[in-house]
């Protein structure tokens, strides 16, 4: 099988980015001979600088560079001290953008202006930081494949041969909640169906915490173990507090439930203020208190929060484990469709850029550039 060739730029070497490096790396001849694709990481950036090399970069050498935690930009001949990520975008050449710069909740920078200019340049984006979507989800879905009716109309223009350029696909399933499918259970699983409730355990660091309190450990050493274990960051403040669950519930609202959304719209209340006494009481009643994100249909619109809330313990996100996430959707004619998935580290938001960036090079619009 002649495999086509996509140069890849990876924006954002922290855990996810190293993972998605030793997938890549790891899976290379599997890609080659199931998928038909060779994938070329041609630029890394990572705070402080870049490396460039438009035949390719060595993973090996990438990854055992971090591994010593030393700067890629000093890697003699490919380093780029002091380029800023955006000028990937013309250095490495990129046919698809992975975003996995760390999570800005106040403007969504750098990613957000990162992946403006990538779709401005009709580069293919894949993003595992939520920030530029629960900041700005419509304004970037209206630059790429997924605004409303563009990919009907281009078809047809296709069809034609009129030359229409094809719009850059966005993606971004990493983002709400890792491997969990949220996203694509909604658009493709539930396709059809409308959905009158999610529910979600969307946060993993309280969801390990929570479970922790429950087994007797004080809500601080149970925090220090999730951040020993790197679930957890060493601020934990967006966690903790309900606003990354709140910025997931957000970009599901807003791809899945087709409501226009903002993080404003979200009534949030952390697990702070959450003391034994309230776990006790719940586990005495028959029931186990999660983080719950909660969209719920109220004639035209749904209502979101995200809140600790008990569940029965029959209940499919009471039964998860402290590392897993879980995703349920109510419909009138599914019933009840639920997905869960087990989270312990970086590895599966990786996985989830990669089905990702597979879905892209995939899709018959995008023919590729021969091997």
């Amino acid at each position: 099988m002649n495999a086509l060739t996509y140069r890849i730029a990876l924006a954002g070497l922290g855990n996810v980015g190293t993972s998605m490096l030793t997938l890549l790396q790891r899976e290379e001849h599997a890609l080659s001979q199931r998928y038909g694709v060779r994938l070329r990481i041609t630029g890394v950036a990572e705070l402080g600088g870049c490396a460039v090399d438009a035949a390719g970069l060595d993973l090996g050498l990438l990854l055992k560079t971090l591994q010593a935690r030393r700067p890629v930009a000093q890697l003699p001949g490919i380093g780029r001290p002091g380029m800023a990520a955006i000028e990937l975008l013309e250095h490495a050449r990129p046919d698809i953008l992975l975003e996995a710069t760390p999570v800005n909740l106040k403007d969504g920078q750098p990613g957000l202006g990162l992946v403006q200019a990538a779709l401005q340049r009709g580069i293919h984006v894949v993003l595992a930081n939520k920030g530029p979507l629960a900041l700005a989800y419509q304004e970037l879905a209206a630059m790429s494949d997924l605004a409303p009716g563009w990919e009907s109309a281009y078809r047809r223009a296709f069809d034609r041969d009129t030359g229409l350029p094809p719009r850059p696909k966005l993606r971004f399933s990493a983002c709400v909640a890792g491997a969990l499918p949220t996203i694509n259970m909604g658009w493709r699983d539930l396709a059809g169906s409308r959905i009158l409730r999610l529910e979600a355990i969307f946060n993993g660091t309280t969801q390990s915490i929570l479970r922790a309190m429950e087994a007797g450990h004080s809500y601080d050493s149970a925090l220090a173990d999730a951040q020993r274990r790197g679930i957890a960051e060493t601020d934990p403040t967006l966690d903790v507090d309900g606003w990354d669950a709140a910025a997931k519930l957000v970009i599901a609202a807003n791809a899945v439930l087709g409501q226009t959304t903002r993080l404003a719209d979200v009534e949030v209340e952390g697990i702070r203020a959450l003391g034994h006494d309230a776990i006790r009481q719940a586990r005495k009643n028959g029931q186990r208190i999660v983080l719950l994100c909660l969209a719920e249909r109220r004639e035209e619109r749904y209502r979101l929060s995200v809140r600790p809330t008990p569940l029965p313990l029959d209940h499919p996100l009471a039964r998860l484990t402290p590392d897993e996430m879980g995703v349920v959707y109510y419909t009138p004619d599914v019933d009840r469709l639920s997905a869960a998935s087990s989270e312990p580290g970086a590895t599966p938001a990786a996985a989830a850029m990669l089905r990702d960036l597979l879905e892209i090079v995939r899709s018959p619009m995008n023919p590729g550039h021969g091997a």
